[in-house]
């Protein structure tokens, strides 16, 4: 929040939102004379729809006095919107815009006393929101002059000596530097103290109740090679604060978490055993959230070697980041006793074995003023340089710590299954400061890149396969265009996309709730795009947003589709694999499905609905992203939440928790004696054992593909143990929570045999009082209780070698 003056003295204070579709009539309400003059004639409830950032202004009373509008592309239609970087380039001086950090204002309308604080607020809140932003363009026809609101905020680019362009438009800039500079990141000193502990005062008090009070003054004068601290200053003030330790235990890291991708942590080793494991099992407690991004991270790391020096190659692209986060110093050295391991489930698992040095730093202490908390990425410029020799930077975060903007940047560990670690790891490589990300269209000669970049992936031959058809014919075998991105960095290609045209967009509408997300009527139909394959380098996967938005705007796509198939289908387009979507499945919104009406159609005749919409399709999980959810980023949860029993209960609490669409919660794990429902192929035999459940059936299972989500433990839960806060599973295997949901559901049990003599015709009085409750003798082989479809399977195949074979022998 902010305090403003109008031209008339009115003091008040104003904050910031996103614009909703709700604000049209109040942006049209403040439109003036001066708008369709600066700006043209605007749709703007298209827009809207279409913007990448779209900020309203409220006062007090939640009114709304000014609203902007910021997309990746020029405001007039001045060039394509896929080629205005080299339009610019060729047009003006002394240019350093790029995709990456530029955005256009395409619409800025403020109450008339309000107008010339709520545009320079405006374009303060727009590089807050999105850290990588360095400057605002902006295109004005060429008689149009500046009045002083927009002189205070904007200045002229300057032209090229040979451009044509300023004889009809005016470009104006808003560098970043002007509104929300970079911190100035330096080494702490001594009379920093009581700045920082300004910071941390109205915090927390863990660590003065843990130290000494005079502990950070310590940690300051004990500065030494292994041992930094940073403060971040703006105004001669200290407003941020990190502290460092190069020594990390890596060994213990590499047992707790697949750090694969990062070389274990460690520097190359010519004894490194670096032989890759057999395929894992997905049904067997493995990290199913994680499943597709698994892929990804077997990407090998780029060479930037030869990178050039980090000050001359490296501008702060910033990321978001947040304030008061508190890690105790002996939270990296010390936690081995914390740390304990379950037994291997797999126990012939391969783990590959680094011989060489550590290669990591880790961050102790980090706080820093919520004014500035979208700037913490500034500190990672100044600590890397602190420790030449490291490649990467690790913090450890406790799951019930929110998550905050540092560590939107890192790269979030995959825990082994078998890890009861108790905190969450983080990983930055000093390559992910590099801003040079590039996406442009794939050419034939980017082929050997792209087989280097996927060369590690069970699924590099589907890729490749498509790649190559789109270097050859553009097409797939049924004619629908498909177009290929790289992303590049330093020349070197760290990504690879692959999409093609929506083609069932009209079913897609009919059987999703797609209206959530985004409004048919302002879309065309060539601009629903389907994401086939999409792989990048875990080093830059905070970059992931920016690949998508890039894909959209060079192939003039306003959203994006990618459909999960269940496991049991095969063929092609029908696995959960058959695509590749690696992490940035993260970044796009799981989409909820619309229960369907079941049309008669031969009654309806001519007024039935269109083929396309009753048509029967295999059924799938639909993810989506667009152009207003690219720069919106999901909030992690990383809270244990355990749930016993795959009841209809259980898989409703999960399904609502997936479906919350900016909501990504990394840690669901589902206790289940045979794992998720709906693992069967439709129409299997043995199914008609068992009455239907009236919540979820073989579709609704294969519309919500949990097993994108959630991690599965196949087991029985035995026991609880509330004070430690785990449960136990089959008798030895420890699975630790904050939360425990129990849905165990109803189930059939063995009957216990009364023993009664029904000669003596007894009572139920006389039974009950002798009959115990629960079976726990041998049960016959012949009997069977019918609980779930292994249960009905074990039934039918016990039938068939007994029964069926018999009458067979007999005949």
């Amino acid at each position: 929040m902010t305090t403003e003056t109008s031209s008339r003295g009115n003091t008040g204070v104003i904050s910031a939102r996103r614009t909703e579709s709700h604000d049209v009539l109040d942006i049209i309400n403040l439109f003036s004379n001066t708008t369709d003059v600066l700006f043209g004639r605007i749709d703007v409830a298209c827009l809207l729809e279409k913007a990448n950032l779209a900020l309203t202004l409220c006062n007090e009373k939640n009114g709304a006095i000014a609203h902007a509008v910021f997309l990746d592309y020029p405001n007039w239609n001045i060039t394509d919107q896929s080629d205005w970087e080299s339009f610019l380039h060729k047009n003006y001086i002394n240019n350093s815009c790029t995709p990456l950090n530029t955005l256009f204002m395409h619409l800025c309308v403020a109450k008339e006393e309000y107008a010339a604080e709520c545009l320079q607020e405006m374009v303060r809140r727009a590089f807050i929101t999105v850290p990588e932003l360095q400057f605002i363009l902006l295109f004005i026809p060429a008689e149009v002059n500046l009045g002083p609101d927009m002189e205070n905020v904007f200045e002229k680019m300057t032209t090229a000596p040979d451009s044509v362009v300023d004889n009809d438009f005016t470009l104006l800039v808003c560098p970043r530097h002007r509104h929300y500079p970079q911190l100035y990141v330096r080494k702490a000193r001594l009379e920093d103290h009581d700045d920082i502990m300004a910071l941390r005062t109205h915090q927390s008090e863990t660590l003065t109740e843990t130290y000494s009070e005079y502990f950070l003054a310590d940690l300051i004068e004990s500065q030494d090679e292994d041992n930094q601290a940073a403060v971040g200053e703006a105004g001669d003030t200290a407003v941020g604060f990190m502290s460092l330790c190069s020594q990390v235990n890596v060994s213990l890291l590499q047992e707790c978490f697949d750090l694969g991708p990062f070389h274990g942590l460690c520097k190359p080793h010519p004894e490194d055993i670096l032989k890759m494991p057999q395929e894992p099992s997905l049904q067997e407690g493995e990290d199913k959230s994680n499943q597709t991004s698994q892929e990804t991270e077997s990407v090998p790391s780029p060479n930037f070697e030869h990178a050039p020096d980090e000050d001359a190659a490296v501008q702060n692209g910033g990321a978001v980041t947040v304030p008061h986060t508190e890690l105790l110093p002996g939270d990296v050295k010390d936690f081995k006793a914390s740390a304990t391991l379950l037994k291997a489930e797999e126990k012939g698992a391969f783990r590959p074995m680094y011989r060489g040095a550590s290669n990591a730093f880790c961050i102790r202490l980090f706080w820093i003023d919520e004014k500035y908390e979208t700037r913490s990425l500034d500190f990672l410029q100044y600590v890397f340089k602190l420790f030449p020799d490291k490649d990467f930077c690790v913090i450890l975060v406790p799951h019930h710590v929110p998550e905050f903007h540092l560590i939107q940047s890192f790269v979030r560990a995959v825990p082994f299954c078998t890890s009861r670690f108790g905190q969450e790891l983080y990983v930055f490589h000093r390559a992910g400061l590099l801003t040079s990300f590039n996406v442009r269209r794939a050419t034939r000669n980017d082929l050997a890149g792209v087989q280097m970049l996927t060369e590690t992936l069970s699924l590099n031959q589907r890729i490749l396969n498509d790649f190559r058809i789109f270097t050859l014919v553009h097409r797939d075998p049924d004619g629908n265009p498909v177009k290929a991105f790289v992303a590049e960095v330093l020349d070197q290609i760290v990504g690879i996309s692959v999409i093609r045209d929506e083609m069932h967009i009209e079913y897609i509408q009919s059987h999703y709730n797609i209206e959530a997300f985004i409004h048919f009527n302002r879309h065309q139909q060539e601009e629903h795009g389907h994401l086939c394959h999409f792989v990048l380098n875990p080093i830059f996967h905070h970059y992931t947003k920016y690949f998508l938005k890039e894909m959209l705007r060079l192939t003039h796509k306003s959203s994006l589709y990618y459909p999960i198939y269940p496991q049991y289908v095969e063929g092609k387009f029908q696995t959960p694999c058959a695509h590749s979507l690696t992490s940035a499945l993260h970044y796009m919104a799981p989409v909820r499905p619309r229960r369907q009406i079941v049309y008669p159609l031969e009654e309806l005749g001519i007024n039935a609905p269109s083929e396309q919409v009753s048509k029967d399709q295999l059924s799938y999980s639909l993810n989506h992203t667009n152009r207003k959810l690219v720069l919106e980023s999901k909030v992690s949860v990383n809270t244990r939440i355990v749930v016993v029993g795959a009841s209809d209960v259980g898989i409703s609490f999960l399904e609502t928790l997936i479906f919350w669409p900016h909501l990504q919660f990394n840690n669901l794990t589902l206790i289940s004696t045979h794992g998720l429902p709906g693992k069967d192929p439709p129409g299997s035999r043995h199914r008609g054992f068992l009455i239907n459940s009236h919540c979820f059936n073989d579709q609704d299972h294969a519309k919500m593909s949990l097993h994108s989500w959630v991690n599965v433990v196949v087991g029985k839960m035995t026991s609880i143990n509330r004070a430690a806060k785990y449960v136990v599973v089959s008798k030895e295997e420890k699975v630790p929570y904050d939360y425990l949901v129990l849905c165990t559901g109803q189930q059939y049990q063995v009957p216990s045999p009364t023993g009664a003599d029904i000669r003596k015709l007894p009572t139920n009085r006389e039974v009950l009082s002798k009959w115990p409750q629960r079976y726990t003798g041998k049960v016959p082989s012949n009997h069977f209780t019918l609980n779930d479809d292994q249960d009905c399977a074990k039934a039918a195949r016990w039938l068939r070698e007994h029964i069926v074979s018999m009458e067979g022998e007999c005949l």
